[in-house]
């Protein structure tokens, strides 16, 4: 038996809040249309760029200043692939290594007290024919600082005896080693007023520290007993224990008349020449004397 009875439309699908609506599909919840959400942005600052300043600040906290200063070349050398991990550990470690070596030497300098320095390269040996340039260059290796030898520089004034010794201390310098430059009759003043306000043991200290003392103008002047005995101790506590260095224009057949008597000289002189290298400085003087307006003066 047939009937007249429609089929029944299916009931429209409804779009529940929470619904992912399917790829390519601009239809919100509840059927509205919207807009697709943005594609997570991208940043477009370099890893290494973003940790550097932390990185830097770290490095200071730990007194590498000059390792947080090679920091940023050093890590955009490594992002662009330019060198390996290890290579940029090495150089940031030479950054601070150099500066500090750097800053070490410059303190040795100061200290040293050495003034003005001429280069070795101007000085002129063909002039002073007992003084060979080769001899000078090995003791700028600083050779005989290390095996505590001393070095004398024998000849008459203006021959270069102090510019050669003031070449030989900051080749000391550079090399690390402590140095301290005096005049002579200075140092003996300083000890013996030193023994009127109980300074005296630190006061010869200062003279017995460094590992090269240079001692310029020896035998300047004559040597009276209390400076005979200033003399006897400190070369004594540096004798095999520290370089010495000095000047004197005089040889030491004269030396003998520096000294209030013959066994004070012997005492002192003995342990200065021990296995020392002597310098004789002969020939034409260097200074020419001038007048004020800088001609220079002649005999008449």
């Amino acid at each position: 038996m047939k009937t007249n009875e429609t089929p029944a439309k299916p009931a429209p699908s409804v779009a529940l809040r929470g619904d992912t609506p399917p790829p390519g599909d601009t239809t919100g919840a509840g059927g509205r249309r919207g807009r697709l959400p943005p594609p997570p942005s991208r940043s477009t600052t370099a890893p290494g760029a973003a940790a550097l300043p932390t990185l830097q600040n770290m490095a200071r906290t730990l007194a590498l200043t000059n390792l947080a200063e090679a920091l940023p070349e050093v890590l955009a050398a490594a992002e662009h692939g330019a060198i390996a991990y290890s290579d940029c550990i090495e150089r940031l470690l030479k950054a601070e290594i150099n500066a500090r070596q750097e800053r070490r030497i410059s303190r040795i300098l100061k200290r040293a007290n050495l003034g003005t320095v001429e280069d070795l390269e101007s000085f002129d040996f063909s002039i002073r024919p007992k003084l060979e340039s080769r001899v000078i260059k090995e003791l700028c290796t600083c050779r005989f600082v290390a095996e505590k030898r001393n070095v004398l520089c024998l000849g008459e004034p203006g021959l270069g005896k102090t510019r050669i010794a003031k070449i030989l201390g900051r080749a000391a310098c550079f090399a690390g080693h402590s140095v301290l430059f005096v005049n002579t009759a200075v140092m003996l003043e300083h000890l013996g007023a030193s023994l009127a306000d109980g300074t005296y043991q630190r006061t010869l200290r200062r003279y017995t520290k460094p590992q090269l003392l240079i001692c310029d103008e020896w035998g300047y002047e004559a040597f009276d007993q209390k400076a005979t005995k200033h003399l006897f101790r400190l070369v004594s506590a540096r004798h095999r224990q520290g370089s010495i260095i000095l000047t004197a224009n005089t040889g030491f057949r004269h030396w003998k008349a520096l000294f209030p008597s013959e066994a004070a000289a012997v005492s002192t002189v003995d342990r200065l020449v021990d296995q020392a290298m002597i310098l004789r400085f002969t020939g034409k003087g260097c200074r020419t004397p001038k007048e004020a307006f800088g001609a220079n003066l002649k005999d008449d």
